[in-house]
């Protein structure tokens, strides 16, 4: 596994306290529209905490919008692999916490997977994990089951990959499922629970497929 470049840390580490500081001072502006009461403090945290998720979705997504992630194989000690990596930063320091904690309702944490740049369609959820929401598609009525994880990413040794996730529409990703980068399942396929779904694989549509690692069931 690579060492994680310095200069992704100074970028991310910059970008951390310019969120936590914009945080600060919109509670406190804030907090000199609310009335003296014994709820002060309380409604003190509540809006810094809710400021806080704000401003990191938006300066995340002003990274990714001036600094594209590049797909493919990235070299050590690149601009594209900096650039990655300031991304995963951003996603484990900050939002994986939160998503793995199961505060946020399963049927807002689609639009939480938006707001990080997943493209997902009508009427689909993702009660699982997208580890890499910028490189994740999902079609229309969709689910990703509870305790499935679908990443983009890949590390074996040194090498260091990412290939986006494209998911069908009507596509069933069953619980505690894996679907590993650069796997495309057409419309109407379903991915049986508690499977592996290998890099690469492509699933046709309304197929299902099982197993570790998946293959087709019928």
């Amino acid at each position: 596994m690579r060492k994680t470049p310095a200069t992704s840390i100074f970028i991310f580490v910059t970008l951390f306290f310019l969120t936590a500081l914009t945080s600060l001072a919109a509670s406190y502006g804030t907090s000199l529209l609310l009335p003296e009461g014994s709820f002060r403090p309380l409604i003190l945290v509540g809006l810094f905490l809710g400021f806080y998720l704000s401003f990191a979705i938006s300066f995340y997504r002003l990274f990714l919008f001036f600094f594209p992630v590049t797909t493919g194989y990235l070299d050590k000690g690149t601009r594209p692999e900096m650039i990655s990596y300031v991304v995963v930063l951003f996603y484990l320091v900050i939002f994986n916490s939160l998503i793995r904690s199961h505060i946020i309702p399963v049927p807002f944490l689609s639009a939480l997977y938006r707001a990080l740049g997943a493209k997902i369609g009508h009427n689909s959820y993702v009660a699982g994990v997208l580890l890499d929401p910028h490189l994740t598609q999902i079609g229309d009525n969709s689910i990703v089951g509870h305790g499935a994880v679908v990443f983009a990413h890949v590390i074996e040794g040194e090498d260091y990959e990412l290939a986006p996730v494209k998911l069908g529409s009507s596509v069933t990703i069953g619980a505690n499922s894996v679907i590993m980068p650069d796997v495309h399942i057409g419309d109407g396929a379903i991915v049986a629970c508690g499977s592996v779904v290998s890099k690469g694989a492509r699933i046709p549509a309304g197929e299902t497929w099982g197993g570790v690692p998946a293959k087709k069931l019928k």
